[in-house]
């Protein structure tokens, strides 16, 4: 993989290194919700924006969508067919909100995630450009709007709601925020909370 193009990326690039070379216990996981027998393998990009105040690229679902509907969540889909995971999330955030890949600086993948809904995702950690924002446009048919929501914000366990409810004949704990009227929870909720317990947020925000 090509050298981290920016100081945030080549931090994020070292803090998440470390982070893998760790034992990390209790990540967070629906896999005792899912059926094996139907599991489709997917992707998800964790796109950091390259500013003064780093945040993440969040997108919210069409209403009347099969999956997930109206749920907010990381750009991302099933991996097609010839494609790894980074191929595809890139695809995906392609198709989803006009993300030019020129301008992602892809840093790696980090810990899968089992969704009760039957995809075992990858989320692909990577540094996008400020102004390829500018650029940004939702394809209605996957997409009702997307936002930003500060990094520093979602990494910090604390900031958090740890929810419960009664599912499939058993309690499921999860994770919610409220940002700008926008409900981040479930799936994307727990993939960004286990990056949390990957990248030391202190760290990341001390510059070189």
């Amino acid at each position: 993989m090509k050298a981290p193009s920016s100081p945030l990326a080549g931090r994020l690039s070292r803090l998440l290194d470390e982070g893998h070379s760790r034992e990390v216990a209790g990540l967070m996981s629906d896999a005792r919700f899912a059926d094996a027998t139907r599991t489709s393998a997917a992707a998800v990009l964790i796109a950091v924006t390259d500013r003064e105040r780093p945040g993440i690229l969040l997108t919210q679902r069409p209403k009347d969508m099969r999956d997930h509907p109206g749920q907010v969540a990381l750009p991302g889909g099933k991996i097609d067919p010839g494609e790894d995971a980074i191929t595809a999330a890139l695809r995906e955030a392609h198709e989803e909100i006009a993300l030019d890949p020129v301008h992602v600086d892809v840093i790696g993948t980090t810990d899968r995630y089992q969704t009760g809904t039957g995809f075992d995702v990858t989320p692909v950690l990577a540094v996008v450009t400020a102004h390829a924002t500018h650029a940004l446009s939702p394809n209605p048919t996957e997409v009702d709007a997307w936002f930003e929501a500060p990094l520093d914000l979602l990494l910090r366990l604390e900031n958090w709601t740890e929810q419960e409810a009664f599912w499939r004949g058993a309690v499921r704990r999860y994770l919610e925020m409220d940002y700008q009227g926008y409900r981040i929870w479930g799936v994307t909720a727990a993939i960004i909370a286990n990056l949390s317990r990957r990248i030391d947020v202190d760290a990341l925000f001390t510059r070189d």
